[in-house]
């Protein structure tokens, strides 16, 4: 991680979106001992050595909040590690990674969690904040030791991609969860009606490949809800791709409970059509769903129903893509591509550039409890500079993760970031 004693930062001539507020100025920000020190149209003077960097225009908003990403250690070093996870996120604007507990070992003890931290200390070019998992092993049968995986730094509790089958030691966890205000992920996928490997319906039945139901995502998130308002604890279900959920996520933060959810930048900007040929790198878990549901989804981010964009970041190498679709791993990678990808809704008319950093940045930091995610005063200085307009085409051997398993392979997308910046110290930049 970076010091906080790094050279002042004067950017100048910026466009300065702060999504916590949703006000839009331009002018200059000033950096001072890793936090802002002034902003505004006002903010022009550099004090004795800083550094100014004229923005010519360039959108200044703070880092992007990645809420779910996997970042190998410890386990699985030959997908990803902290250093490439956290190069990768740079390269993209995300200033802080919260990463998931599907490690080997899992994040289910605070030796792990200690571990984790201070790799992303030594190794890391962002914040890397881990999540632990909910129950021992992530095997969905015991309830994790939460009060000591917080102590030790967990910001979160969260099984992955998996899903805690039985209620009874889910209904456990919240109890014991709300009692210290603990937040609790929730990957909602009935195991028994989710053995598919895309969505259900007639382009999967031209492909001839098993299918994964709507259903399989709202049984699970509709018991999931019963829970939280039966415990009061704070939910936040990771992934939501469906109408049904929705609905039920709408109830439910009607009657007043402390519910959130959030969708990846996949479900968002692809629909189950963009597999084609059997492209494995849009095999992902759980399924891209039909154009009308990219559409409800893109419709429930606008108003503010959605409240989190994450990447989903899941490396996978060429052994696990390179297969039949049916017999290929799930995943794809993400975190660097998931700015500008979701910049196809604003370009799209669809989401505003504050609704959308919003859920990138300030929405994420609010449900974890982050000082990050705004420009004022006093503010850690997480930021990220960018053009919104200039494009570029993807290609997955300049990304720098260690796997290249992109759906955006080849694709034209807008949002170039020239440069991020953490606790105050360029960690990524463009040459001029």
């Amino acid at each position: 991680m970076p010091s906080q004693r790094s050279t002042p930062l004067l950017f100048v001539n910026a466009r300065l979106i702060d999504p916590a507020s949703g006000t839009e100025t331009r002018g200059g920000l000033l950096v001072s001992g890793g936090v802002i020190a002034d902003l505004g149209p006002g903010a022009t003077s550099a004090p004795e050595g800083a550094r100014v960097v004229d923005c010519g225009g360039d959108v200044l908003s703070p880092g992007l909040i990645d809420m779910q990403a996997f970042v190998g250690e410890p386990g699985a070093e030959h997908r990803e590690t902290i250093a490439s996870a956290t190069m990768s996120a740079a390269a993209g604007g995300v200033t802080t990674l919260v990463a998931t507990s599907a490690t080997d070992p899992a994040v289910d003890d605070p030796a792990v969690v200690d571990f984790v931290l201070r790799r992303a200390r030594d190794t890391g070019r962002v914040r890397v904040l881990p999540m632990a998992a909910l129950t021992k092993g992530r095997e969905g049968k015991e309830m994790s030791e939460l009060g000591l995986l917080k102590q030790a730094g967990a910001v979160a509790f969260f099984d992955g991609a998996r899903s805690v089958k039985n209620a009874l030691v889910m209904r456990r966890a919240m109890t014991y969860a709300r009692d210290f205000d603990a937040l609790i992920v929730h990957f909602t996928q009935d195991a028994d009606l989710a053995g598919g490997v895309m969505n259900e319906g007639d382009f999967a039945l031209r492909l001839g490949l098993a299918g994964v139901p709507r259903e399989a995502e709202a049984v699970m998130l509709d018991r999931d809800l019963r829970l939280a308002a039966l415990t009061g604890a704070r939910y936040h279900a990771a992934i939501v791709t469906t109408t049904l959920s929705l609905d039920a996520l709408r109830k439910a933060k009607e009657a007043g409970l402390s519910v959130t959810c959030g969708t990846t930048i996949n479900h968002l900007t692809l629909n189950e059509n963009d597999i084609g040929d059997y492209r494995t790198f849009l095999k992902l878990r759980p399924p891209l769903r039909h154009e009308e549901e990219r559409k409800a989804l893109v419709a429930a981010l606008a108003e503010g129903l959605i409240d989190v964009i994450v990447s989903d970041h899941d490396p996978q190498d060429v052994e696990t893509k390179r297969l039949p679709f049916a017999e290929a791993e799930f995943g794809a990678v993400g975190v660097e591509t998931m700015l500008a990808a979701g910049m196809r809704l604003v370009h799209s008319g669809d989401v505003t550039l504050p609704r959308l950093l919003a859920a990138m940045s300030s929405r994420p930091a609010e449900i974890l409890g982050l000082e990050q995610g705004r420009l004022q005063k006093g503010a850690p200085a997480d930021l990220i500079r960018f053009d919104p307009d200039e494009p570029f085409v993807v290609d997955p051997d300049r990304l720098h993760s260690r796997c290249r398993n992109t759906p955006f392979d080849g694709a034209l997308l807008q949002g170039v970031v020239k440069t991020t910046v953490v606790a105050g110290e360029i960690v990524h930049e463009l040459a001029p």
